[in-house]
């Protein structure tokens, strides 16, 4: 399916921030116009899953934890994979002398 860790993760992240991005943006803005008394429902309605005619306030919860969820495993995937590969030039370098890094005295 993909090639690598970095490829999902880069096909993934449009599609699982973009809720999670709509939802911090729509709960700050609508807080913020509280404040100064100014009506905003349509915000919180956006904030909640009420996209127009799609109303998917049941399961958002869900549909964002699942998100968060995506973001983190592909991330991990990525950080594991770097880990391993920086292991295996560690290994494969140590056989070479190492160099004294003492400061010299002046």
């Amino acid at each position: 399916m993909f090639k690598s860790s970095r490829s999902a993760h880069r096909a993934i992240v449009p599609i699982a921030a973009a809720p999670l991005i709509l939802t911090a943006i729509t709960g700050v803005a609508y807080s913020l116009l509280e404040e100064r008394h100014i009506e905003a429902d349509w915000l919180l309605d956006l904030h909640i899953g009420h996209f127009g005619p799609l109303d998917l306030e049941p399961f958002y919860s869900l549909v964002l934890g699942i998100c968060v969820l995506l973001l983190v495993g592909s991330g991990l995937s990525m950080w594991f994979q770097s880990r391993r590969r920086d292991r295996k030039s560690t290994r494969l370098n140590s056989s070479h002398e190492w160099i004294s890094r003492m400061p010299s005295s002046a």
